[in-house]
């Protein structure tokens, strides 16, 4: 358990066997600012100065290579790196999926990005499209693999047919517990992929020791993402994120994104009364403190709102009692029952979704919506439905686990 942590990259560098089949072929990289060394260099730098290694593309997925778009559904140009003098592909501009000029770039595609273990984070889907376009071009794909750092736990109704998106790539829970290389052995396996597909793993991760429980803690913390400012974000986000689908705050503006939520004129104290007698056990895991915030921009902006924040942090924290999803839902069948005409479903564009509810589309289904809008269902209808698709999952997804 003492052993020393390496990720993919750092192998791939540390370790001159791994990067032997590399040699003599065209290596493109595919990052984000997370992409990073134990000593904080860049993926792209710490590649390029690699012996035998020829860099011929690097591409940026949702918010950029380099971290320069700071919200969703805000779109980064192709460009030419000023250091390195190679091209760098958007996949959040004028394509999702690389096209056949991008493919023809490389031999070899390198993908290290840091994921948060959420479905609904984007960078699983530009995995999957990725593996789709390699297998149709024959390139090769390298996960160089890292932590998830939400570990292990699974939580979540998986994704129904016809509500695949860009925010939800597959059939996955909303905590799916695999990691960026677990999860594309997953895609080969599903999709029926044909696809030369490696993960440099990683060295001396252990998903269930404390205290990180998947976050190696003496690892400084880069923000994959703009709002994925930390651990505690990381942790709540499988929950958190479905504020997105909603009217109340998630915390963008402040600077806890994504870990707490409010607005104006909501009653904390009644809402948490409320969660309580409805499904105490959904809050365990966590400390949930009454707060009040005025976001800078975006919903609610320059307005007083009364909230709650989920601290898991230390003490507060329980990797195995706490279910943010479900803390999640549980608020919004509380508000509902406090207020039944609270105006609680965003109803304006989510990721260029403009035909159905984003907080569907979020959650693959409307099945989640469906419950919290019923007066008469109930926590343990809707624990019915989730411990099915759970358990499931969690047998399906054990071939593809690398780390013990």
């Amino acid at each position: 358990m003492n052993s020393r942590f390496l990720n993919g990259l750092e192998r791939l560098i540390d370790e001159p066997e791994l990067a032997r089949p590399l040699a003599g072929r065209r290596v493109a990289l595919l990052a984000h600012p997370a992409s990073v060394t134990e000593g904080l260099v860049h993926a792209l730098d710490a590649l390029a100065s690699l012996p035998g290694v020829k860099l011929s593309a690097a591409f940026g997925p949702q918010h950029g290579l380099r971290g320069d778009k700071q919200d969703n559904m805000v779109e980064s140009p192709d460009y030419i790196d000023p250091i390195h003098g190679i091209p760098v592909f958007s996949l959040y501009g004028e394509v999702r999926r690389p096209s056949a000029a991008m493919m023809d770039s490389f031999d070899v595609l390198l993908v290290d990005l840091q994921d948060l273990g959420c479905r609904i984070y984007t960078f699983i889907t530009t995995l999957r499209y990725v593996l789709e376009e390699a297998a149709r071009c024959g390139k090769s794909v390298w996960v160089l693999d890292r932590p998830n750092p939400a570990g292990r736990p699974v939580e979540g109704l998986l994704l129904r047919p016809d509500w695949e998106s860009f925010v939800g790539a597959g059939a996955l829970p909303m905590r799916h517990g695999l990691t960026l290389g677990e999860l594309g052995h997953w895609f080969i396996a599903t999709l029926g992929l044909d696809v030369d597909y490696r993960v440099i793993q990683m060295k001396g991760w252990h998903p269930d020791a404390a205290p990180g429980y998947g976050w190696p803690i003496e690892r400084a913390w880069i923000n994959p993402s703009p709002n994925a400012a930390n651990l505690s974000m990381a942790r709540a986000y499988a929950g958190t994120v479905m504020l997105e689908g909603t009217t109340l705050s998630e915390g963008r503006g402040t600077t806890r994104p994504l870990e707490l939520f409010g607005a104006p004129g909501l009653d904390p104290a009644a809402l948490l009364g409320t969660m309580r007698a409805l499904a105490p056990r959904w809050m365990e895991g966590c400390r949930l403190r009454e707060c009040w915030f005025e976001p800078t921009f975006h919903k609610h902006a320059g307005e007083l709102c009364a909230g709650v924040q989920i601290h898991v942090e230390a003490a507060h924290y329980h990797h195995d009692a706490f279910r943010p999803w479900r803390l999640m839902a549980l608020a919004f069948k509380a508000l509902r029952r406090i207020e039944p005409g609270y105006p609680l479903w965003r109803d304006f564009p989510y990721e260029y979704e403009h035909d159905r509810l984003a907080i569907d589309f979020i959650n693959g289904s409307p099945l989640l919506r469906e419950w919290v809008d019923d007066p008469a269902a109930t926590p343990a209808d809707f624990d019915a439905l989730a411990v099915a698709d759970e358990t499931a999952w969690c047998e399906s997804r054990r071939p593809f686990l690398l780390y013990s």
